[in-house]
């Protein structure tokens, strides 16, 4: 097949590369061309330096697949795609966008007559060899047309048709909002290691190893964080500040909204909150309360 990569980070130079091996035709595009280029003399992409070049370079029914960052990148591509696409084209979008964001943009293309799928992709970088696990929302008769593509970038048994719109996005929401939660516990368990009498005797690269054998915490990964403490065994080269992307949030608030308790991702991500914070004031307030009315000793500012 014949299809469009709008967007050549790290997801979607892989996922080109991945499309190009496996036998299909793709015409790359990137805000700044040198991606662009790269992917062309690297594996045979056909370049575009414009969304008309794009679409001019499609035969119909097109199919655009954009992989930016959520929010208003996306919005504006499907804008700007829209005035120039045809009616029976199709729009993907495979980052990690907000569901109800979904809906909203599904609706407005579905006046125009122009299809809309929404890609949840995991996989990061080990995509490319590994393959991408996809949850797709959408028309069920786009997802039919797309299949190909899917299967592609996909392992075996690595991509499903989650239901209409938004709901490939939701799904893949709550997948990292668990995600959260798991690498929050396999943290405080290493931890717990780090602050034991038996720290000294303790290499944690053959810990994540043993556990993976057979162990029921065994997970991708654990396996992620071998060659992580094999490359600095008590991690001294880093800080732990910790970014989220949006979509603990988004759990968390659709948590919120349908009165589901989901204690652990709420705890894991203020932690990550909590991880971004030095000497805070709330940790202030704290010791201040403990000095007034217990008289517990206090750390002075240096």
């Amino acid at each position: 097949m014949k299809l469009a990569m709008i967007g050549l980070g790290r997801m979607g130079m892989n996922m080109a590369r991945r499309l190009l091996r496996g036998g299909h035709d793709v015409v790359a595009y990137n805000r700044s061309p040198e991606q662009t280029r790269q992917l062309a003399e690297e594996d045979g992409a056909a370049t575009a330096f414009s969304i008309q070049e794009v679409v001019q370079q499609l035969p119909a029914p097109r199919l655009v697949w954009l992989m930016l960052p959520a929010g208003e990148a996306v919005d504006q591509h499907i804008s700007k795609f829209s005035e120039i696409l045809d009616e029976g084209d199709i729009l993907i979008d495979g980052g990690n966008t907000y569901y109800k964001d979904d809906i909203r943009r599904s609706e407005a293309l579905l006046e125009k007559h122009i299809g809309y799928v929404d890609v949840g992709t995991s996989g990061g970088i080990w995509g490319l060899t590994e393959g991408y696990c996809l949850m797709i929302g959408g028309e069920k008769k786009h997802f039919d047309r797309l299949e190909p593509v899917f299967q592609t970038l996909a392992p075996a048994e690595g991509y499903l048709y989650c239901g209409p719109s938004g709901a490939g996005h939701f799904v893949k929401m709550v997948h990292n909002g668990i995600e959260y939660g798991l690498m929050q516990a396999y943290g405080e368990g290493f931890e717990i290691l780090e602050a034991s009498a038996y720290r000294d005797h303790f290499d944690y690269q053959q810990i994540a190893h043993l556990w993976n054998q057979g162990s029921v915490v065994r997970s991708w990964l654990l396996e992620l964080l071998e060659p992580a403490f094999a490359k600095d065994p008590r991690l001294t080269d880093i800080q732990g500040y910790v970014e989220d992307s949006g979509e603990g949030r988004w759990t968390l608030q659709q948590a919120i909204e349908t009165d589901v308790p989901a204690e652990v991702i709420a705890l894991s991500l203020m932690r990550r909150f909590r991880s971004r914070q030095e000497n805070t004031f709330t940790d202030r307030v704290l010791a201040a309360l403990r000095r007034e009315f217990g008289g517990h000793a206090v750390k002075t500012s240096p």
